[in-house]
């Protein structure tokens, strides 16, 4: 009984621990909680990995169900000596850091191997297939309604695992398609925010989800007051443009001819009476804007378009614009689709429902991202990412 557990194994008794399970209960749950995201347990292994369990003594049959067909199914529970092997067999796979191999790091090692031009097709293509892997384990673990604790914790780290290579393909395809490309070669795409990171500034969600938000660069202003009637929001959105598309151009010039599509307008809000956004006082509220950057405009850069900006526009609160880094981490994010004044009922349901279910707490201030350019889009029609960054209860 000394010899360890495959991670199949491992996976398969602990969910017979859990309770005791038939071969096609046990196909349900692992569906029904992501697990193949994580274990390579086909259907027809089930009933094989049943077997070497049962031959080790770790689970016995105890009963048979019948499903609603009548068909007879086997119920398996854990001997004493499955539960003992199970409970060592987590603390070991908790706690000991285990060597991945990824096929991807096979490929970066021989990139020699392929042009430029098919490289960054195929980082695209890992990009797509990120995205649409990480939307795929949101909406299972938005589907698991109130799921117990440890059930929570394997979707967060499947995420946090996903869009932290997100966020790295994001900043290695940008180093690759701004080096300089030679007479002849196809200009590489300029870097989008929106499209690197689809999961910050693309979801699909309209109801609340956790992400897990990497640490971004952006320029900043900051200020007070009502963003309809405020004159300072008004110069500080002006400011925020003309800086951004100062560095746009100045990295495209620099040697390297660097490309960036300007972010989105987003903005953190708060205030010292947090009811004052339940009441939409908006004279009462702060607010810091800000524009995303790509990851090589350096702190150099952007006092020079500062200054640049400043020189040409003539608008005295680009003086005001500063460097914001950002690591929100776990956060509760949606995608909310109509007028900004109608944000107070997804706003209560997120800290008056939403929160309390979930055992977490605000650990940061309110974000806002500007999907729609108000000036185009119907009310109706605004698209904006609300995000609030959280934290459990008890931390």
């Amino acid at each position: 009984m000394g010899s360890r557990l495959t991670a199949a194994e491992l996976t398969l008794l602990g969910l017979i621990v859990e309770r005791p399970r038939h071969g096609y209960a046990l196909e349900e749950v692992i569906t029904e909680r992501g697990m193949r995201e994580w274990t390579e347990i086909g259907f027809s292994s089930i009933y094989y990995l049943i077997t070497k369990l049962r031959e080790r003594g770790l689970i016995e049959p105890t009963e048979e169900a019948r499903s609603a067909e009548g068909k007879a199914r086997k119920v398996y529970a854990a001997t004493d000596e499955g539960r003992r092997m199970c409970a060592i067999a987590v603390e070991q796979a908790i706690a000991e850091l285990h060597p991945t191999f990824p096929r991807v790091l096979a490929g970066l090692a021989n990139q020699p191997a392929v042009d430029r031009v098919h490289l960054l097709r195929a980082l695209g293509q890992r990009a797509t297939a990120l995205g649409e892997r990480i939307a795929h384990i949101q909406s299972a673990a938005d589907a698991q309604g109130h799921a117990p604790e440890f059930v929570q914790a394997i979707f967060d780290y499947s995420l946090g695992q996903l869009t932290a290579e997100q966020a790295w393909l994001s900043r290695y395809r940008t180093s690759l398609e701004g080096t300089h490309h030679r007479e002849g070669e196809t200009p590489m795409t300029p870097y989008d925010v929106k499209r690197d990171l689809k999961a910050l500034y693309a979801p699909k969600n309209t109801k609340w989800a956790i992400v897990d938000i990497p640490e971004q660069r952006f320029i900043a202003v900051d200020g007070t007051g009502d963003p309809n009637t405020s004159q300072d929001y008004t110069h500080a959105v002006e400011a925020l443009y003309a800086v951004a598309y100062t560095l746009k151009f100045a990295s495209k010039r620099a040697d390297g001819g660097r490309d960036f599509v300007v972010g989105p307008l987003e903005g953190l809000w708060w205030s010292d009476r947090p009811d004052v956004f339940v009441s939409r006082d908006k004279s009462a509220w702060n607010w810091t804007m800000f524009i995303s950057l790509p990851s090589w405009i350096t702190d150099a850069m952007i006092d020079d378009g500062v200054t640049t900006a400043l020189e040409k526009k003539k608008l005295p609160a680009i003086s005001q614009v500063r460097q914001l880094t950002l690591h929100e981490g776990p956060s509760a994010q949606v995608l909310h689709i109509g007028s900004y004044d109608d944000e107070t009922r997804i706003m209560n349901e997120l800290h008056h429902t939403y929160l309390d279910a979930n055992s977490l707490r605000p650990s940061g201030r309110h974000h806002e991202v500007y999907l729609s350019d108000p000036r185009k889009t119907a009310p109706e029609k605004l698209r904006t990412v609300l995000r609030q960054p959280v934290e459990p209860v008890n931390a």
